[in-house]
């Protein structure tokens, strides 16, 4: 279509990053390594950092934490600043955004399954430590956001190919609201999401029937009773 005169060319929207399966065994174990980790966790929440920056923050040393950065840039987890961006001759490293996947249990390799159970353990114990700790320290004061701590248990009854579409659903709700810097409003801050499901423990012959779906029940912003 012809461009009026004087007229800004319509930018199309961003893509959303095409999902990529980690299934190589090296990149996992670069990932699982528990100060990575961290490492990745403070670039996520804080924004870029240099080396020297991080071993302040996580208490390591500037050389361990230089190596630990290569690995996680090797593997396309972590990249430096692309030049010009104000920082001078310091190397800064940011977290590399993707939806990246690993391997459905069925497909994993013994081997593989012992790195990702180490991964998930130090990855989950991380997340509810930094939730824990974040929300103390928002309770205080007249800090807007010290309300910004959603979240909900509950359960539904699903198959398997249900349960499937509605986990493509969450990320395309998450790729909905993810926009360029430029189109951020300044009063936005970073807000960290996680998704975790899992499907119930088999029931006991002799236990109760399943209930009906209007017995399910979101919760949000409180802890769902236990089942007497």
């Amino acid at each position: 279509m012809a461009q009026e005169p004087g007229a800004e060319a319509e930018v199309p929207p961003k893509a959303p990053h095409a999902p990529i399966e980690l299934s190589e065994l090296a990149a996992l174990k670069a990932l699982a390594q528990p100060r990575r980790q961290r490492m990745l966790q403070h670039l996520t929440v804080h924004g870029p950092a240099t080396s020297a920056t991080l071993a302040r923050a996580l208490g390591l040393n500037t050389g361990a934490t230089s190596y630990h950065l290569r690995e996680l840039a090797r593997y396309g987890f972590v990249e430096e600043q692309v030049e010009g961006d104000g920082h001078g001759r310091q190397r800064w490293w940011r977290a590399v955004p993707g939806d990246r996947r690993f391997p459905p249990r069925s497909r994993q390799s013994p081997e593989m399954r012992l790195v990702m159970d180490e991964l998930n353990h130090h990855a989950y114990a991380a997340d509810l430590e930094l939730f824990e700790q974040l929300q103390l320290q928002g309770g205080a004061g007249d800090d807007p956001w010290a309300d910004a701590f959603p979240y909900s248990r509950g359960s539904i009854r699903l198959t398997l190919p249900e349960l499937r579409a509605f986990f493509e659903e969450y990320i395309a709700l998450l790729n909905r609201y993810k926009r360029p810097e430029v189109d951020t409003p300044p009063d936005a801050r970073t807000v960290l999401t996680r998704f975790l499901a899992f499907p119930a423990p088999d029931a006991e012959p002799d236990s109760r029937p399943a209930p009906h779906d209007g017995d399910q029940n979101a919760h949000h912003n409180r802890r769902e009773s236990d089942p007497s």
